[in-house]
């Protein structure tokens, strides 16, 4: 079955844990010995009803704060479908743990409260999902319930969220009034609101079709591992393992090694279930080369002609997540690009990013816990990549602290295409 990616976002106390309980719970994916915990835990703390966002809340902090702090990945199934639901914190100072869990995502779920509309934290989780190359939303106004299922309270917040919408790269949201606590247009439909026939979230989510058409997108196969094996019958046999970023590769395709920048072709390729003719996007292959080049892991084998920038020098937006340091101009780090890492220097601190405008922040000498800014950066080794708007993989990295192996920072390479936001 297909697999979606889904990355929730939201303000404090808009319901996202509540929300992903009842997809949980209504699709019965809750195992019973964290069903049990999580009804005794809901019965010490109110009789009124189950609290659903304890299927979410792991953390003991999380369960007697009432918030989401780390990002809580849940699996789920249903007959259509697979799904992973990365919970994300709503709080402002967890803006790292939002980058963090939407980066992988396919799509967005935004909740947001019909008692308090649009809020701050709304704007920013739209615009970051939108930095993140986020381009399909769905759009909850939960707590439905309490505000008497007003047609005009939903239709308000959803026109003044498709405004903002208007102005980032999304293709394309779905908005569906719900109550997550009752139930109402989440697994089935609601007959509290008449007025509404667009149907429950979880058949959108079953249906929605997120995957790009690939057979013009070039190849980029980052090598991983290069596979020899140890039996003396076998010591002229090598191929380059990895996991497709893009395109599709297939035998006889003529490909490109960079950096070196070799020409050959595919001999053969081999996934997880025997050998194949082709392979496509987020397939992890091992294929052979007609020629004995010198690949190595770091490589990327990508199509002949094009073009992929390989540099020492680029332009990125990072989010800073270190809370012990600071990014400035001049700092040594580690960078790791797809399967290559390298020493990298910060040669320019360009400017400090307002996420709620999106226009830079003007005297910035650096950036804290939790921001995002453009840089300037040098490697010592060159890198294969593409700008981020054209392909995630390729066009992400981490920032790595030498001295602690802490991760600090996740970036973007490019300048993020954000429309006509910064007028609105």
């Amino acid at each position: 079955m297909e697999l979606l990616r889904i990355a929730t976002a939201g303000s404090v106390d808009d319901g996202k844990s509540t929300l992903i309980g009842r997809l949980l719970y209504d699709s019965k994916a809750i195992y019973d010995d964290v069903l049990d915990a999580a009804e005794e835990v809901s019965s010490r703390q109110s009789d009124e009803y189950f609290n659903l966002a304890l299927l979410t809340d792991g953390l003991r902090a999380e369960r007697e704060q009432g918030i989401t702090i780390d990002v809580a990945y849940r699996y789920f199934a249903t007959p259509k479908r697979k799904f992973i639901l990365a919970d994300t914190p709503g709080h402002v100072q967890y803006t790292r743990n939002m980058v963090t869990g939407a980066s992988t995502a396919d799509m967005a779920l935004i909740i947001i409260d019909a008692r308090n509309g649009v809020v701050e934290q709304s704007r920013r989780h739209a615009v970051i999902a939108s930095l993140l190359g986020i381009k399909h939303m769905a759009v909850c106004v939960n707590k439905m319930d309490l505000v008497g299922y007003d047609y005009g309270r939903f239709a308000a917040i959803r026109d003044e969220f498709q405004e903002l919408l208007n102005g980032l790269n999304v293709d394309g949201a779905r908005y569906f009034p719900i109550s997550a606590l009752q139930g109402d247009n989440v697994v089935t439909g609601s007959d509290s609101m008449p007025w509404y026939n667009g149907g429950p979230l979880l058949p959108y989510l079953e249906d929605i079709d997120t995957d790009e058409d690939l057979s013009d997108r070039p190849l980029r196969l980052p090598v991983q591992y290069v596979v020899r094996p140890l039996k003396q019958e076998y010591h002229d046999y090598r191929s380059y393992a990895g996991t497709i970023a893009d395109g599709i590769v297939r035998v006889g395709q003529d490909v490109e090694i960079l950096p070196s920048g070799k020409i050959s072709k595919i001999a053969a390729i081999e996934t997880p279930d025997g050998e194949a003719q082709e392979a496509s996007n987020k397939t992890a292959v091992s294929v052979r080369l007609a020629d004995d080049f010198d690949v190595s892991r770091g490589d990327m084998i990508s199509a002949v002609g094009s073009f992929p920038r390989t540099t020492q020098t680029f332009d990125a937006t990072v989010c800073w997540m270190s809370d012990t340091t600071e990014l400035r101009q001049g700092a040594m780090l580690r960078i790791k690009h797809t399967t290559r890492t390298a020493k990298a220097m910060i040669t320019a601190l360009d400017c400090q990013i307002d996420i709620n405008t999106l226009s830079p922040v003007p005297g910035c000498a650096s950036l804290a816990l939790n921001d995002i800014g453009r840089v300037s950066i040098r490697t010592s080794t060159p890198l294969v990549c593409d700008d981020y708007v054209y392909n995630r993989t390729t066009g992400s990295f981490i920032l790595i602290d030498e001295s602690t192996n802490e991760t600090v920072g996740a970036g973007m390479i490019g300048s993020p295409d954000f429309g006509d936001f910064g007028s609105l």
